[in-house]
């Protein structure tokens, strides 16, 4: 993984929970991985949002097939996980919330490909910057850098039903680390960076 992409992935799990480094725990460290793509790698096009989901935005150039995930070492105490996923190039470096899942059940450790892109019982709905509460695959701009997508899945101390669908990303960050202060609902984080451009480069 590059220093680039460690940097965003450090940075996105500093600012989720306000634990700063991926907390270890006596099984290990909680690592999150993908079948799907490697780390710091360039994802495949289908999982990039489609036209005929983003009512024909020509950025969007795959399927919205969400990748893979599976994670181990899960600390002791974890009721359910969150997972959210950002872009932190879009707009111009402002960042986009691209995917606001919550409630993911203890007892997982693996999400399948396209386990995401549907609504689901093993997951409570959020609310995107497009107001979507399932996964929300890449449109990166026709043109620019590889976008680092990055996924921290937090594993919390809420129950799986805990909070309400619809919260946005900044409200979930608030019920984990209430005003931003410690203690945090939250046990430990662990993430991985997707890149994608457009056009896509599977050698990039």
């Amino acid at each position: 993984m590059s220093t680039k992409s460690h940097l965003f992935a450090a940075a996105a799990v500093t600012l989720a929970v306000g634990l700063g480094a991926t907390t270890a725990n006596a099984a290990g460290v909680f690592t999150l991985q993908s079948k799907t793509f490697a780390d710091g790698q360039m994802m495949p096009k289908k999982v990039a949002n489609s036209q005929a989901n983003t009512h024909g935005n020509p950025n969007c150039v795959g399927e919205n097939i969400s990748p893979e995930l599976h994670w181990s070492n899960v600390p002791a105490g974890t009721k359910s996980f969150a997972l959210l996923v950002t872009d932190p190039d879009a707009r111009n470096g402002a960042g986009v919330m691209q995917t606001v899942l919550y409630g993911i059940p203890a007892t997982l450790t693996e999400l399948a490909e396209g386990a995401l892109s549907k609504p689901s019982d093993n997951y409570v709905g959020g609310k995107n910057i497009a107001g979507v509460g399932t996964y929300f695959g890449p449109c990166t701009p026709l043109g620019t850098a590889p976008h680092h997508y990055t996924f921290i899945l937090i594993a919390t101390t809420f129950e799986p039903k805990e909070l309400p669908p619809g919260l946005t990303h900044d409200q979930v960050v608030d019920r984990i680390a209430p005003g931003g202060k410690a203690p945090v609902n939250a046990k430990a984080s662990a993430g991985l960076v997707g890149l994608f451009v457009n056009p896509w480069r599977p050698n990039e």
